[in-house]
């Protein structure tokens, strides 16, 4: 492994949230000493925190996110189902509303999403990682109510991190610089990477941004009487039509999540009273009414940063030396699809699998990993700018022909997926990010798609578990 002066064969990672610790893992065993540098003091119990603004919402971890978490940290699967986290398998567990009617339920064990609130999810994660690490001759510290302000080294390299105490005391240092091998920044949708490749004298990377102006809000409940409570969950999401949307999942604790959205001029009020009448308004009513047998448990709490934005740092000369971008500073998806986490932890695999591959950070390994941490990110990158793209404005909504003849070929085939178990299958597998897109041109999935009728959904959501 190659060291740098100064930095000896250390990193730092810039964010110790889901995407920070997974970069931890990712790193244990590659290197002598990571240093995590995070803004915030972490709770002492499983609480949120003022650095998470999405931590509120929804949250879900796909199958093929869970794979990848299982590869890094074996037994945190299990370990999030023990905190609480609730199994829904798809399609069995969790009723779709479609344009067209109500999803079929099929009786399939292919796909567990895991549903939990994001401080149990973090707080397992965190603790996971450092125990891990901890086992490990990799030396862990983390520096809590610090920032990162800046980078060190040049346009050709980068050396350390400028950082300064959100909390320094009389005669501390205001700032100081922590020199390493390699940075990583993992600081989320926030991240100012394109500020300090401007302070390094560098160009940013080429940014990518389609954004179908979708807000959403979300508040928590609980069934009044838990033996009438729902024993799936339920999703409306908007369409053309009716660009108003609603899911409402279990959490742990017995407390379910409703989270309410709608794109440009039909965004969800965050007043409680108007929540109420927004869920009469999405596609189906059938959530509302279940809100009649629910009390609610919290405020409304709203998030609007749903853009999904890319920054390719995996183009060459787009990053320099002894750089490493992972999550949602490299890459951020609308939060409504449920992409992001799983997408991180697929990400750090990646990482971990191309600097162990090709024997550390030798000269190019920074590079390699971006390209691999890129491929990683592809499938959800295209699901969910695809989905976008028609509610998009300006030059977000500008596409070629062969993107308009893809957007209508998955149009059809989502219609087909929810009551044909063939189509739905390859959907699914790729929706979940354990197959490539390239499953859903498959010649069978393309002849039922295209060749068979569209059929419409059910009327009425489904109580019958079909078999498989």
């Amino acid at each position: 492994m190659a060291e740098h002066s100064n930095g000896g064969r250390t990193a730092i990672v810039i964010g110790g949230g889901l995407a920070g610790m997974l970069a931890v893992t990712a790193l244990t065993g590659q290197v002598e000493a990571i240093t995590v540098v995070e803004r915030d003091r972490y709770p002492q119990d499983r609480a949120f925190r003022k650095g998470v603004p999405q931590a509120r919402h929804l949250h879900i971890l796909l199958s093929g996110g869970q794979r990848a978490l299982e590869e890094l940290l074996p037994g945190t699967v299990a370990a999030l189902v023990e905190a609480g986290a609730r199994s829904l398998y798809l399609p069995r567990d969790i009723l779709t509303r479609t344009p067209t009617g109500w999803q079929r339920r099929f009786d399939e064990r292919r796909h567990r999403t895991l549903s939990i609130t994001r401080p149990v999810l973090d707080a397992v994660v965190r603790e996971r990682a450092l125990r891990s690490a901890a086992g490990s001759p990799t030396r862990v510290e983390v520096l809590e109510a610090t920032e990162v302000i800046g980078l060190t080294g040049d346009a050709g390299r980068v050396s350390g991190v400028r950082v300064r105490s959100r909390e320094a005391g009389p005669g501390e240092p205001a700032e100081r610089v922590l020199p390493a091998a390699l940075v990583v920044d993992a600081s989320g949708r926030a991240s100012r990477a394109p500020q300090w490749y401007a302070a390094l004298g560098r160009t940013s990377p080429h940014e990518e941004t389609v954004d179908a102006g979708l807000a959403y809000a979300t508040r928590m409940y609980r069934p009044k009487d838990p033996d009438t409570a729902p024993d799936v969950g339920v999703n409306v999401p908007g369409w053309p039509e009716c660009p108003r949307g609603a899911a409402f999942i279990p959490v742990e604790d017995g407390n379910w999540l409703l989270t309410l959205s709608g794109v440009r001029g039909h965004h969800p009020p965050t007043d409680e009273a108007e929540f109420t009448a927004f869920s009469a308004t999405i596609g189906d009513p059938y959530i509302h009414e279940l809100l009649a047998r629910a009390e609610p448990l919290s405020p409304v709490h709203g998030f609007r940063d749903t853009r999904n934005r890319r920054r390719h740092f995996e183009r060459p000369g787009a990053l320099p030396e002894g750089f490493l971008v992972l999550g949602d500073a490299a890459c951020t998806f609308n939060p409504v699809y449920g992409q992001g986490m799983s997408v991180a932890a697929l990400g750090a695999l990646a990482v971990r699998d191309a600097l162990a591959g090709g024997g550390g950070l030798r000269p190019g390994a920074t590079a390699e990993a971006q390209r691999a941490v890129a491929r990683a990110v592809e499938p959800a990158w295209l699901a969910a700018v695809g989905a976008d793209r028609p509610y998009a404005g300006g030059q977000d909504a500008e596409a070629g022909l062969g993107e308009r003849l893809s957007t209508w070929y998955l149009d059809r085939l989502f219609a087909r997926a929810g009551v044909d178990r063939v189509v739905g299958d390859a959907f699914r597998d790729v929706f979940c990010l354990t197959a490539p897109p390239t499953r859903l041109f498959a010649p069978r999935i393309l002849l039922r798609t295209l060749l068979l009728p569209r059929r419409p959904g059910l009327p009425a959501p489904p109580t019958v578990v079909e078999g498989t």
